[in-house]
């Protein structure tokens, strides 16, 4: 991400001005620039979150009166980021009946149960082992998360937050899917040993372990299929984080208190469980309202 950052800032003209030259004004054009090229909010987003910090160590050694970047964001530039979203019933039944019956792309459907009925971060799935999965109390550990460098070089880190270390209960669904994973995976060549950790359930055709492009490109291709052959039949955009924010708005629609559903989710803060991954719609909010408001 920092060199991605870096990279950009070194191709524009502003990256060649004098730090002690720059003014609010100028970083706010800067970023209004971005935008008009074609950035989205998001990568503007983080841009401007690795480039603040670095003004801010000029603001402390003196050499600038102020940080040009302490301003707000979306009072500069426009929040065009998509809303993410969560499938509806029939959406997720779609997709997934499709991905069952589809002579290609069946064989990631075990792999697609797991994320939809567990809401792991795809990072976590790929850096799932054998022994993270406990069959006889039907549970999984989640502790780390596998990563691939651009140079192919693999690497294993902490999950995304403190919390996300946690035991996630299999359903039946699950339990299933990861029994037919550990059946078909193939034995590779050489078993590989990353950062301590061994036995990685998803391999590619390799038999290198799965990173979260490869199951990202899964669901894009899959989608494209589907769309091709079902145009009457449209679905938005589905990612294994649409995934993930599916499971807890079903998990939250069904009733489970917020604690519970923000310890599943591995979130170190209950508001990001309750405002950014669960999804009200009129539906369900009308058929909450007419069962509280029913009459004895």
């Amino acid at each position: 991400g920092y060199n991605f950052v870096f990279n950009l800032v070194k191709k524009e003209d502003f990256g060649h001005c004098k730090i002690r030259d720059i003014k609010t004004s100028d970083a706010k054009l800067w970023l209004m620039k971005l935008q008009k090229d074609g950035r989205g909010y998001s990568t503007i987003t983080s841009v401007r979150g690795v480039v603040k910090p670095a003004f801010q160590m000029a603001y402390e050694e003196d050499i600038l009166r102020k940080n040009p970047f302490d301003f707000k964001l979306s009072d500069v530039v426009k929040n065009d980021s998509q809303k993410r979203i969560a499938l509806t019933q029939e959406q997720e039944d779609l997709f997934m009946n499709f991905i069952k019956t589809d002579k290609h792309y069946c064989c990631y459907y075990d792999e697609f149960v797991v994320l939809l009925e567990t809401g792991m971060r795809v990072s976590e799935l790929c850096g799932l082992t054998k022994q993270q999965l406990d069959f006889e109390n039907r549970r999984i550990w989640v502790d780390h998360q596998l990563v691939r460098k651009p140079d192919c070089t693999y690497y294993v880190e902490k999950t995304k937050t403190e919390s996300g270390c946690r035991f996630i209960p299999m359903t039946d669904n699950v339990y299933k899917a990861l029994k037919n994973i550990i059946a078909k995976r193939q034995r590779p060549a050489k078993e590989w040993l990353i950062d301590g950790y061994s036995g990685f359930l998803l391999l590619d055709k390799n038999g290198n372990p799965k990173v979260a492009m490869h199951i990202e490109h899964h669901f894009q291709w899959a989608l494209k299929k589907y769309r091709k052959l079902h145009p009457d039949q449209p679905l938005p955009k589905i990612t294994p984080h649409v995934f993930r924010h599916t499971f807890c708005t079903k998990m939250a629609h069904a009733g489970m208190d917020i604690k519970s559903l923000q310890y599943l989710m591995g979130h170190s803060d209950a508001g990001v469980t309750m405002n950014v991954y669960t999804h009200a719609t009129y539906d369900h909010a009308e058929a909450t309202m007419q069962k509280i408001l029913r009459p004895s």
